[in-house]
């Protein structure tokens, strides 16, 4: 597996070059940059910027194999207002457009929200984020086959596709190869084993978020840095060689309060052990 860090991961207030930079630095071979509403890497953002993000990537020395987005929680895919998943459809568009530009193959897609604790929108039943889901991935899929990037559908605290088995049948009822599974080791904590869910999902995992969780927490505070939650690390590894994932890990935390930049060597040092990186 590659080693990688997510844009989130890093200081808030880092300027892209910063953070690639700081990156390369700590031995990351690869970094997930975020696509934000406005700023430097935005939907604002035209073709020509991208490519300047990409090249910097390249002369940094670092790959853009993976593009996230928090955005989804403003605008969702499943939300009942027709105009908020209208604009959810033309972030999912952009984002591919972004990940294309960057040379990247996966973009970072949450499928939707039946409720969460950081969601903008009103809850919405079950049964509707399904149907609603499933019938703007069919449509999405096609623009991703367009472009050649593939959309992650990533596991996250949404009331949504609870299951391995779930998210395998979601999965399959799209029916793209350009449709897979982001899959986040933290997040199911709160209510399975990741292992199970590797290897249920097996190759429809696109990319992969490091995260550690500690289940007696059972909140958002409950992320803590890798090695110090309740991951099972060899049996997660044990189950991703055991489907042949060789693709991109990033992890995904948020930087310390204080000395924040010192999460980026804790990372990096961390994932060494979790990777057998000597």
């Amino acid at each position: 597996m590659k080693k990688g860090i997510n844009r989130w991961s890093l200081p808030a207030d880092w300027s892209i070059r910063q953070c690639m930079e700081r990156a390369k630095e700590a031995g990351f071979e690869g970094i997930e940059l975020a696509l934000d509403e406005t700023g430097e890497l935005s939907l604002e953002s035209d073709e020509q910027q991208v490519k300047a993000v990409r090249k910097m990537a390249a002369d940094i020395g670092l790959e853009l194999k993976s593009l996230a987005t928090g955005l989804f929680w403003k605008y969702s895919l499943t939300a009942n207002d027709p105009d908020v998943r209208e604009k959810a459809r033309s972030v999912v568009v952009k984002a591919l457009d972004v990940a294309q530009w960057l040379g990247a193959d996966t973009v970072l897609v949450v499928p939707g929200v039946v409720s969460a604790p950081f969601a903008t929108s009103e809850r919405t039943s079950y049964a509707d984020a399904w149907d609603r889901a499933i019938e703007a991935l069919q449509e999405l899929a096609l623009e991703a086959e367009q472009r050649q990037v593939s959309i992650g559908i990533e596991n996250v605290w949404n009331k949504f596709l609870l299951s391995p088995v779930e998210m395998r049948e979601f999965i399959d009822t799209i029916d793209s190869q350009y449709v897979g599974a982001y899959f986040d080791v933290g997040n199911v904590l709160l209510y399975g084993f990741p292992e199970d869910w590797i290897r249920v999902l097996g190759p429809r995992i696109k990319k992969v978020h490091f995260k550690d969780f500690r289940t007696a927490v059972g909140t958002l505070a409950g992320f803590v840095n890798l090695l110090e939650g309740d991951v099972n690390w060899p049996e997660v590894m044990a189950a991703f060689d055991e489907i042949g994932y060789t693709d991109y890990a990033y992890t995904e935390l948020s930087p310390y309060r204080y000395h924040s930049d010192a999460l980026i060597d804790d990372i990096s040092r961390a994932m060494d052990r979790i990777l057998g990186i000597e």
